[in-house]
C-alpha cells in the first residue's frame, strides 16, 4: 500500500469561519492513483506545531500534503515552516519571481508582500499554479499547495502524473432500513471472514425511521463483491430490502 497524509493549516479553519473543501477531494483523487489517504491533520498557524505535524506525517506515509499559509500575509508561514522541518533554509526563488513578475502586468504591483509567495525552501521544486501564478513547491516527499480550493486542485492535477501509487481501492455500498445496532453483530462475523476488507458502517435517521449503509472497500474486486454480497444476505435476514448505492 501506498499511504498519504494531508495536513491542513490554518487558524480559519480551525475557528469555523473557513469549511475545509480539500480532503474530500485529495482522498478520492489520491485513491484513483493508487495512494491511500491514512490521515488528515488540522493545525493552527504557529510555526512548532506544522513543523511536528509534517515532520511526524512524512515519517510515516509515503507522501504528505499540506494545504493553506503560502499567501502574501504575516499568517502565511507555511513554507518557513516546512524549510525548517526539513532542515533547509527559506530562499527568494529566481523562477518564482518571475513567475509572478510575468503575472502582474504592472510592476508595482509586485509588492512586498507578493514577494514573500516567491520565498521557496532551498532544495525545492516548484509546484505550477495556473490560476493566480504564486507557486506551491516539493520538497523530498512533502508536497505544499494552497488552501484556496481551485488552486489546491490545479497544483494537485500538475503534480499527480509524478505520483506512484500502488493498488487501487474498490468501493461497493449497499444500504437497509435497520438500526445500526440490529445488524452490528452480523457484520462483525463479516469483517472477520474478510479481514483485507474494510467494513464501514454509516448510520443515519430521518423521518422514515433508522437506516445504515455498509461501505465495503479494499483493494481485491472479488473479495470486495463477496464481503458486500454477505452483508446483502444479512441484511435480507433482517427483513430487510437492501438497496445499492453509487
Amino acid at each position: 500500500m501506498v499511504s498519504a497524509a494531508l495536513v491542513i493549516i490554518g487558524n480559519e479553519i480551525l475557528s469555523g469561519r473557513t469549511k475545509d473543501a480539500n480532503l474530500s477531494f485529495l482522498a478520492g483523487r489520491l485513491n484513483t492513483l493508487g495512494i491511500q489517504l491514512r490521515e488528515a491533520r488540522v493545525v493552527p498557524d504557529v510555526e512548532g506545531e506544522i513543523v511536528a505535524a509534517v515532520n511526524e506525517c512524512r515519517a510515516k506515509h509515503d507522501y504528505v500534503f499540506t494545504t493553506g499559509g503560502i499567501g502574501p500575509t504575516h499568517d502565511d508561514i507555511t513554507a518557513a515552516a516546512v524549510a525548517s522541518a526539513l532542515g533547509t533554509a527559506l530562499e527568494l526563488n529566481a523562477e518564482a519571481r518571475r513567475r509572478l513578475e510575468a503575472h502582474y502586468d504592472d510592476p508595482s504591483k509586485l509588492n512586498e508582500a507578493r514577494l514573500r509567495m516567491a520565498h521557496i525552501p532551498v532544495g525545492a521544486e516548484l509546484v505550477d499554479n495556473p490560476i493566480s501564478a504564486a507557486p506551491g513547491f516539493r520538497l523530498e516527499n512533502v508536497f505544499v499547495f494552497a488552501g484556496v480550493p481551485a488552486i489546491m486542485q490545479a497544483m494537485f492535477e500538475s503534480v499527480a502524473p509524478t505520483l506512484a501509487g500502488g493498488a487501487t481501492m474498490i468501493s461497493r455500498s449497499v444500504s437497509a432500513a435497520l438500526a445500526e445496532g440490529s445488524i452490528a453483530a452480523g457484520l462483525a462475523a463479516i469483517q472477520e471472514r474478510y479481514p483485507a476488507i474494510d467494513l464501514g458502517s454509516y448510520p443515519r435517521y430521518s423521518a422514515a425511521g433508522y437506516g445504515v449503509a455498509i461501505v465495503a472497500r479494499g483493494p481485491d474486486g472479488a473479495q470486495v463483491d463477496a464481503a458486500i454480497a454477505e452483508v446483502r444476505a444479512l441484511m435480507r435476514s433482517l427483513d430487510a430490502e437492501p438497496v445499492e448505492e453509487g
